[in-house]
């Protein structure tokens, strides 16, 4: 009986590296709950970490949402959750997935799976009691690795071994692997610039190239979800020198066409691109002098403000070239005329195309920053009730130019300019 539990949860000597954090997960709070919810709900309920929490604390890295496998069905994993008055959501229930939060720990609960069938984009599951099989229907050996509450490992492919020396390798083939979820693609780039310290496995590179047109099948929200994910992870200054990498990565989105960009990112941009979101590092991608933005946000699916904030830099692109652009009193209208994120957004768009560090523009951002928009306080009441006006057209043209002079006099105008408009 020892031998069996020894088999399937490893001890060993490289564990200090990583244990404390599974100790101090334990005395979580959250975490104890949703451990002690599932494992007391029979003699048999099961439940470890899973695959990107558990690739995380191996390798050191912060860990926010925790990925939770176990060997009870999805219908008893509600069931638990009710009883314990636990906010769960079921989105992803059909594939044996149940979101749960507790305060502000989000904890993803999937019932351990096996595949009847693939096409490419999703799988029909049934749901198992088998750890080894739930493990051997994952994508790259690393991320099939499960640990118990207290750290101890279940790594049937030695996910491990392959984390420590930098190895991304699929579990069992990589064409049938991919030809599952042809996703798969993209996922294999960005652990890839993440977590290899070896070269590209030549087999892997034939293998990716013979199936890219695949990820046809797959829809743009997933694909724009797994490209936030690799835009926004500590590997991406890497893909520009990565060549192959790089290819498949302009095979599937072509509207990339400034990836150069990042190849030589001054030592501030360098030191502060963790700083900037998703939305703003695309926009240095697809922004140049043609309508390659707006083809981007035709193809993927954006929300209207992301969109606006792509296309006020366009709209400004042909103007970042003259200097004046950036000139105190032109970013004082920016911010009248647009907000602070607009024109921040604005600001670092230049800084982050500009190979050398901008200190002037450095100084400005960070003077804009404390700034709120001017008001433009002259109302239509006022004008009305002090000059006689009526309510129409004409006073709307008044007021339209009483403003722009307030603007071009940096936004102050006395009652004697004002005068002059009305009467003019």
């Amino acid at each position: 009986m020892i031998g069996l539990i020894n088999k399937f949860f490893s001890k060993d000597e490289n564990l200090s590296l990583f244990y404390p954090v599974f100790q101090r997960l334990k005395k979580n709070t959250e975490v104890e709950k949703i451990f002690k919810s599932i494992s007391e709900f029979s003699e048999k309920s099961e439940v470890r970490y899973v695959g990107g929490c558990v690739r995380k604390i191996i390798n050191q890295e912060e860990v926010d949402d925790i990925d939770l496998a176990t060997n009870i069905e999805p219908t008893k994993v509600i069931e638990i959750l009710k009883k314990d008055n636990i906010e769960f959501h079921e989105i992803g229930v059909e594939h044996g997935t149940i979101t749960a939060r507790i305060n502000r720990q989000k904890f993803e609960i999937t019932t351990l799976r096996e595949d009847i069938s693939t096409d490419g984009r999703h799988a029909k599951v049934k749901f198992s009691d088998n750890w080894h099989q739930d493990a051997s229907r994952r994508d790259f050996t690393f991320n099939s690795i499960y640990a118990d509450l207290n750290g101890n490992l279940f790594d049937p492919f030695n996910g491990k071994k392959d984390l420590e020396i930098g190895e991304v390798k699929f579990i069992g083939e990589a064409d049938k692997r991919i030809k599952e979820d042809y996703l798969r693609i993209l996922r294999y780039v960005r652990f890839f610039l993440n977590y290899s310290k070896i070269k590209h496995n030549s087999e892997i590179k034939k293998t990716i190239r013979q199936n890219i047109n695949g990820l046809s099948k797959i829809s743009s929200d997933r694909l724009l979800d797994e490209l936030r994910k690799l835009v926004l992870s500590n590997g991406f200054l890497k893909l520009p020198k990565d060549s192959f990498c790089l290819e498949i990565i302009t095979l599937i989105f072509p509207q990339l066409k400034n990836i150069s960009l990042f190849k030589n990112l001054n030592e501030y941009t360098k030191n502060n691109i963790t700083s900037q979101d998703f939305i703003f590092l695309i926009s240095l991608m697809i922004i140049d002098e043609t309508d390659n933005s707006e083809y981007f946000l035709y193809k993927f699916n954006i929300s209207n403000e992301d969109k606006k904030r792509i296309r006020l830099l366009q709209n400004v692109f042909s103007k970042l070239v003259d200097r004046k652009t950036f000139s105190e009193k032109n970013l004082w209208k920016m911010l009248y005329y647009n907000n602070k994120n607009h024109l921040n957004d604005l600001i670092n768009f230049q800084i982050y195309r500009s190979k050398k560090i901008d200190k002037k523009l450095l100084k400005l951002k960070e003077f804009f920053s404390h700034q709120l928009p001017p008001k433009f306080n002259v109302k239509a009441k006022f004008l009305m009730e002090k000059f006689n006006l009526k309510e129409g057209k004409e006073l709307g043209q008044k007021i339209k130019e009483i403003e722009i002079a307030w603007i071009n006099n940096s936004f102050k105008i006395t009652d004697k300019q004002v005068e002059k408009i009305i009467n003019g």
